[in-house]
């Protein structure tokens, strides 16, 4: 049985956009995993198919009905995590994309306006997830963001399996610097150790460079790298 993402969104044609691409669209093609795309405005109320009401207490902007949404999720609802798209929610981690890869798929709502009324939140026990510390128009770019990042983990999709176990993120590091041809390039040498095919300096090289980088730049993943009871190079 294939992974499979179902997308509740009021914009259903930004849908697979990037994902019909390249790895995950050859996966797509291939079966690997599938993805259905639901209007919420098809569960819309009256005339005019209206989604969304004013805030209780004031505010500016509008929030998505608990009632429209609970009638969109319950057409697709299974024994696969609801997650709802939103700043205010957990971090997207490597960890959280692995065991969703893991998993038969996943159910992503996505939000608009001031977002979505947090009763069906609850009610449906879904998980609220962010992919950073901002603000979009809507869940829809994070939704293709988080599934970009599980279906090039599924099996297959990748070419070499150690493609996901030496990247950024597959430990509390980020990965090393990458070169290839020509050697000199505009004055600029490869550095010379990754040209004399020793592979355990090549390694050690590698691993001290993630290291450094990690220190300099996500101060807050070398403290986790620390805690693991590593040694600073």
């Amino acid at each position: 049985m294939s992974w499979r993402a179902d997308i509740l969104t009021l914009f259903p044609a930004m849908f697979p956009g990037p994902l019909g691409e390249s790895l995950a669209g050859r996966a797509l093609e291939a079966g690997t995993w599938s993805l259905k795309v639901t209007d919420i405005r098809d569960f819309g109320l009256g005339r005019h198919r209206a989604v969304d009401d004013t805030p209780f207490g004031g505010g500016a902007g509008m929030v998505l009905r608990p009632d429209v949404m609970d009638a969109a999720i319950g057409t697709v609802s299974d024994n696969r995590p609801l997650i709802f798209l939103t700043p205010r929610g957990t971090p997207l981690t490597q960890a959280k994309v692995r065991k969703l890869a893991a998993g038969p798929g996943v159910i992503l709502a996505c939000g608009r306006f001031e977002g979505i009324d947090q009763r069906v939140i609850e009610a449906r026990q879904g998980q609220e997830v962010s992919i950073g510390d901002y603000v979009l128009s809507g869940g829809e770019l994070p939704a293709l963001v988080l599934l970009d990042a599980v279906i090039r983990l599924l099996p297959g999709v990748m070419g070499h399996a150690e493609s996901s176990t030496e990247e950024s993120f597959s430990e509390p590091l980020l990965e090393y610097p990458h070169y290839t041809r020509p050697a000199l390039w505009d004055g600029h040498a490869v550095p010379e150790v990754l040209t004399q095919g020793n592979h355990a300096a090549i390694a050690a090289w590698r691993r001290e460079q993630s290291i450094v980088t990690t220190q300099n730049r996500r101060p807050d993943l070398y403290l986790q790298y620390i805690a693991t009871g590593a040694q600073a190079p």
